[in-house]
């Protein structure tokens, strides 16, 4: 069941990867790229433990948690910088 389920996931993941880079690109307003990034880190995110699952390594889901907080922290950092134009004040 795992040997059609992770292929599929990873080719919708790689499908939603795609269109959020296109969105990045040639979003209009910087709240919409912003928005684009962090979907594209939960994506990542998503893609990450999905390779994790597939390989039986549990390392890739430490991996993922470093990506969720360093995606975390780059949202909140851009949010910070959009609304006040300094992140350090």
């Amino acid at each position: 069941m795992l040997s059609i389920a992770i292929p599929s996931a990873l080719f919708m993941i790689a499908a939603a990867m795609a269109l959020n880079l296109w969105r990045l690109v040639r979003g209009p307003d910087l709240p919409d790229r912003i928005l684009a990034l962090d979907t594209l880190a939960i994506n990542t995110i998503a893609l990450v433990i999905l390779f994790g699952i597939s390989l039986g390594n549990a390392v890739y889901f430490d991996v993922a948690l470093l990506i969720a907080m360093t995606g975390f922290v780059g949202t909140a950092a851009l949010c910070k910088f959009a609304l006040s134009g300094d992140i350090i004040e």
